[in-house]
């Protein structure tokens, strides 16, 4: 069919379809991606027994995703209605990813603009749910409302996909088919580990959620907590859980800036904090995680990076994930926390790079999204459910293609790694997971 419609083309004026069927010819030579497409008049371009397909909603659809910014424009198309997304999700990254690498030559490129230039404009729409921040960046109050745009949404919508204990980070697999319920509780019990927690000891959690991680570390290990989050609802919801938990008299769980922390701690973590705090302050706030930590205390930091070692991204760039997920979100190579820990004057321990565990993890968490689409749009709505589910998906590409990794770095204060550590690193293993 789309041989002869490209043929019906040739000899008058081009329609919208017509040129789309051009362009994904195209782009199917130049790439090797042979792309599934849906137009808007029933029209169907590329493998009939495809697993996941892009519809084109209207004929404009088109020429609203071929923007500069790609991933913006496709992600933004797919919220506001442009396009839809069929079938496995991550496999349509996967395919755009692979579309996106190759560099097109000046006569490629200039034949693509030609053929975009005839396209239907799209009507001009707000973006609405664009975030639109003000104030010097990564100040507190600009912190407080980045934190905001992301988190808090109502309760009830992320239990509709993460996993009983309420654990928005990256989860640490025994096999690939194993529950997300098992292999959260084995991450927290990593963390735990790695941080030799004891009766006695003070723990802090620096961005502590929902207070998962403090919860599990009081039960089991016996210590007392303290957590900070900038985000009202995890404030309030782990405020409860805590209460209902019975642990108020040794968990306390702050709505405060960890830059305005006071005391010391035997032991801190850090768990997917770094991506907020942005590249140009890693050092600012690794110092402070420092002054805050004993004498024989352990550190230990787990958050996203790239894997090219030269790569930032200071969430200024115009990105979906930046525009519509994680604004002002900054991620940059490990070795960069690794070196601002050694200027803070800690003593690196160990790293460990969980990227294939995070890629798992999103795959559980946008199988639970998707099966409870309907239950999301009684307490969110239909935006909320596309633009996470665009957010997973391009994340998971992200961590499968090892673009993105996530380490977690376990540091001491000088001399503790002597003081307190075992030799070798048996110690470290997570206990068998355990049951709610």
């Amino acid at each position: 069919m789309a041989a002869s419609i490209a043929a019906a083309g040739e000899g008058g004026n081009l329609t919208d379809r017509d040129i789309v069927v051009r362009l994904h010819d195209k782009l199917r030579r130049h790439t090797g991606v042979d792309l599934r497409l849906d137009l808007w008049d029933g029209t169907r371009i590329g493998p009939a027994d495809a697993p996941c397909s892009i519809s084109l909603t209207y004929p404009w659809s088109a020429r609203a995703v071929l923007r500069k910014h790609i991933t913006l424009a496709l992600g933004e198309s797919y919220v506001e209605g442009a396009i839809d997304f069929k079938g496995d999700v991550i496999a349509i990254m996967q395919q755009l990813s692979a579309i996106a690498a190759p560099r097109f030559s000046r006569l490629d490129q200039l034949a693509v603009l030609a053929m975009r230039q005839r396209l239907s404009r799209p009507p001009r729409r707000p973006h609405r749910r664009r975030a639109r921040l003000t104030g010097r960046m990564h100040s507190p109050a600009r912190d407080r409302a980045a934190i905001a745009f992301h988190y808090d949404l109502p309760q009830e919508f992320y239990e509709q996909f993460l996993d009983r204990n309420l654990v928005y980070s990256c989860a640490y697999f025994a096999a690939a088919d194993e529950d997300l319920d098992s292999a959260q509780t084995r991450k927290l019990d990593l963390i735990c580990r790695k941080l030799r927690l004891r009766p006695g000891l003070r723990f802090l959690d620096v961005g502590c959620g929902w207070g998962s991680l403090l919860m599990h570390a009081a039960r089991l290990y016996g210590v007392t907590g303290v957590g900070v989050t900038l985000s009202e609802t995890q404030f309030e919801a782990g405020r409860k859980l805590v209460e209902q938990s019975g642990l108020s008299d040794r968990i306390d769980i702050r709505l405060q800036d960890y830059r305005d922390l006071q005391g010391t701690f035997d032991a801190i973590s850090s768990v997917g904090m770094l991506e907020h705090v942005g590249p140009a302050h890693i050092h600012s706030y690794v110092a402070q995680l420092r002054r805050l930590l004993a004498e024989d205390g352990l550190l230990l930091n787990h958050g996203i990076v790239f894997s090219n070692a030269a790569r930032v991204r200071d969430g200024t760039e115009p990105t979906f994930l930046t525009r519509y997920v994680f604004p002002d979100g900054g991620i940059a190579a490990a070795w960069r926390l690794a070196e601002a820990c050694e200027k803070s004057g800690l003593t690196l321990i160990d790293l460990e790079q969980l990227g294939p565990h995070y890629a798992l993890t999103l795959r559980n968490w946008l199988a639970n999204l998707e099966e409870h689409h309907h239950q999301v749009l009684a307490c969110a709505s239909e935006e909320d459910y596309r633009i996470w589910r665009t957010y997973m998906a391009m994340a998971a590409s992200g961590f499968e293609s090892e673009e993105l990794g996530v380490v977690q770095i376990l540091a001491a204060a000088p001399g503790a790694a002597r003081r307190v550590l075992p030799l070798g690193q048996a110690w470290m293993n997570p206990a068998p997971a355990t049951g709610p």
